[in-house]
């Protein structure tokens, strides 16, 4: 897929980069400076709503894109609460991405046909944008980074070396996200996180 779009933009724009996960995006758009970030809300090691947010520290010029499977409103709800500038769905990408990126581009707000009657307050820019349980509301941008990498597979440790931080810190984050979220298991972390986006099917 990555792939696919390098080839559909390549024609018009300078692509200056397509990377794997979304800690490799951050680093490269540190660098990078791009005018544009494409994203996808589900990214190994850091999902899209994160990057996007994080993104805007290391690179807070780029618009961002997020270009996903996910039609479900509250996905594109939170990804403009992330940052998000655009939004299409993969299955309109041929027709949509690049005008999504010259309307970006200009300083205008985009979203896919099939969603833009339905979310209009979001082009505009009115986004009253407070919408209760959001995961994003409910834990920590940290607790997030840990609740996806154990959903990922992750051992303790494996978290510790990729976030930086002690396995001690990662069990009191893991145990904090379990009892912030109702939950009592590895297999109802795992859940949650397919449910919400976060992480793929295997």
């Amino acid at each position: 897929m990555r792939e696919g779009l390098r080839q559909l933009l390549t024609g018009s724009l300078d692509v200056v980069g397509a990377l794997e996960d979304g800690r490799a995006l951050l680093l490269a758009a540190e660098q990078l400076k791009p005018d544009v970030v494409l994203l996808d809300i589900t990214m190994p090691q850091l999902n899209g709503f994160d990057a996007a947010r994080q993104l805007a520290k290391v690179s807070p010029a780029s618009k961002i894109v997020f270009v996903t499977i996910h039609a479900d409103p509250a996905y594109v709800r939170e990804a403009f609460r992330a940052g998000a500038t655009g939004y299409v769905v993969k299955t309109a990408a041929c027709a949509d991405l690049l005008a999504a990126v010259t309307a970006v581009l200009s300083g205008q707000r985009y979203l896919s046909r099939e969603l833009a009657a339905a979310h209009a307050d979001l082009l505009t820019g009115d986004q009253t944008a407070a919408l209760p349980g959001k995961l994003s509301d409910t834990l920590t941008s940290r607790q997030r980074e840990v609740l996806q990498l154990v959903a990922e597979g992750r051992t303790a440790r494996e978290i510790a070396g990729v976030l930086n931080i002690s396995r001690k810190t990662v069990e009191f984050h893991k145990a904090s996200i379990m009892r912030l979220l109702g939950l009592r298991t590895t297999a109802e972390l795992t859940r949650y996180a397919l449910e919400h986006g976060i992480v793929g099917p295997a």
